[in-house]
């Protein structure tokens, strides 16, 4: 391994991962001592182990303030997903597990595919500064964006009747449609959300490894044996190796 890749991701000797704790898929549970458990973390140990230096779990409540933490000297790593805005202030890695997002309607709405959900008048709930708040911000034009505190909390806005559809994980749609017959799914993401690995700007030797590092990660089934232990394998996909 380059020298310069340590110096690029742990300059002090030790690895800060940012970990974001709002995106049950990724942290799915705590560890004994209370610590974040689940495929983020597994991913932040590995860089840890493969540049040989210990690490520390800094948590953020959302992720955009892992974002807003990037020129902040919080972190070294960040966990949260790949999206152009925060491009302008992370470098980051490939992707290690891809989430879709899609919309949740009413059965009686008219909300047949995802361009008649961008229409006037439209009100979408959406997790604010989520990765695919961020898409729909670029993308999105002509619905209103009714952004919530979190994820929860932007479901609660969807059931409660306070909007006319919601903007979520896959999973946790699904989780949605089953219990309540009146809801459906518009089947057709209208985005992925590619979870990577976030360094500061002007790190070539660091993203050079991580996307190596990735690789080498989902080739030798790592990757998918984490998401098992966690019982998150059926709702995360993971990118194909070259």
């Amino acid at each position: 391994m380059n020298k310069s890749v340590k110096a690029e991701l742990a300059p002090n000797g030790v690895l800060r991962a940012a970990i974001n704790l709002s995106n049950f898929l990724l942290v799915s549970g705590k560890l004994p001592d209370g610590t974040p458990d689940g495929i983020s973390p597994d991913i932040a140990k590995q860089v840890a182990a493969k540049i040989g230096v210990p690490f520390q779990l800094i948590t953020y409540e959302r992720p955009g303030l892992v974002a807003d933490a990037a020129d902040q000297n919080e972190w070294d790593i960040g966990n949260i997903a790949a999206e152009e805005k925060r491009a302008e202030t992370i470098d980051f890695s490939n992707p290690y597990v891809i989430i879709d997002a899609n919309f949740l309607t009413q059965k009686a709405s008219n909300f047949n595919c995802n361009s008649d959900v961008n229409s006037a008048g439209v009100r979408i709930a959406v997790s604010n500064r989520s990765a695919y708040d961020l898409w729909l911000t670029e993308n999105f034009k002509n619905a209103e964006l009714v952004r919530a505190n979190s994820i929860q909390d932007s479901h609660d806005l969807f059931l409660r009747g306070d909007v006319d559809v919601l903007a979520s994980l896959k999973p946790k749609l699904l989780e949605e449609i089953e219990s309540n017959p009146n809801l459906s799914m518009i089947e057709i993401p209208f985005a992925s959300v590619n979870q990577s690995i976030g360094v500061k700007k002007h790190s070539p030797n660091a993203i050079a490894f991580l996307n190596d590092l990735i690789e080498e990660l989902v080739e030798n089934k790592f990757i998918s044996s984490s998401l098992k232990k966690h019982g998150v394998d059926q709702k995360l996909s993971i990118p194909s190796s070259k």
